[in-house]
């Protein structure tokens, strides 16, 4: 699997599982764990978590934008402007012209407001931002990402933090046949078995965070999802067999001499 790389635009990266960097005990623990779930990208909220200011105690004294690739998150946004002002802060600080893109559009279910999403992903495009949507499973929009210039697309399987799994694998099935960007499932994993499924549809990553920070051994469950993605994923390149209403015989007996 050593040439099967996720490739995001001109980046190209090892582990097709992204990791977020909130909800765990301290900078230590972020470490440990995305160590363990041998991430090489990190998706980090830039209102939520200090890496702008590097006089105090900074997520980036722990893991070096040497060996990981930062994707600022605009995370706790809920307009166009305020999405797009959290990605030029976080590009005027040096951390990164990624952006992982979120505007949010109800406080109790965390949907996208993709109107906004829309909005503001054609302006961070023609800034030379690479744009990262976190979005519905509505395909259309899917595509309309797509037509502004972003680098890959974001649906979310369930709503963030719930733990529901891939709700609407059917939706997701059209958005890959659909748009030729690559498709990451963000939001809604609970599971390692979630990851798998995500990755089994052709997905070409899976980014998650409260599945790993709330397990009961968030370690564990690292390395749980670091083989979930890669079974997943040599799966959907193998190719499953045909599913079939009846049995067939693993050993048929048509060959057989009397």
């Amino acid at each position: 699997m050593a040439d099967d790389r996720l490739r995001i635009g001109s980046i190209e990266l090892k582990s097709r599982l992204i990791v977020g960097t909130g909800k765990f005990k301290d900078f230590a623990e972020t470490k440990r764990v995305i160590d363990a779930s041998g991430a090489d990208m990190v998706t980090v909220a830039v209102r939520r978590v200090n890496i702008t200011d590097r006089a105090s105690e900074n997520l980036l004294d722990y893991l070096n934008p040497k060996e990981y690739r930062i994707l600022p998150n605009t995370a706790g946004c809920y307009t166009a402007e305020e999405a797009i002002r959290t990605a030029r802060l976080a590009r005027a600080a040096g951390v990164s012209d990624l952006v992982k893109l979120e505007v949010i559009g109800d406080q109790r279910t965390l949907f996208p407001d993709t109107d906004a999403l829309l909005q503001a992903a054609k302006v961070l495009v023609k800034e030379g931002f690479v744009v990262l949507p976190y979005t519905t499973d509505d395909p259309i929009m899917a595509k309309k990402l797509e037509d502004a210039g972003c680098a890959a697309v974001m649906p979310l399987a369930a709503p963030i933090g719930s733990g529901l799994g891939i709700r609407n694998p059917y939706n997701l099935r059209i958005i890959l046949e659909t748009i030729k960007v690559p498709v990451i499932v963000d939001a809604g994993v609970g599971t390692a078995s979630d990851a798998a499924i995500a990755m089994e549809l052709g997905c070409a990553g899976v980014l998650m965070n409260t599945a790993i920070a709330g397990a009961r051994d968030p370690f564990m469950m690292a390395e749980a999802m670091r083989s979930a993605v890669l079974a997943g994923r040599l799966a959907y390149r193998a190719g499953r067999i045909r599913k079939r209403l009846y049995a067939t015989a693993s050993s048929p007996l048509d060959d057989l001499i009397e």
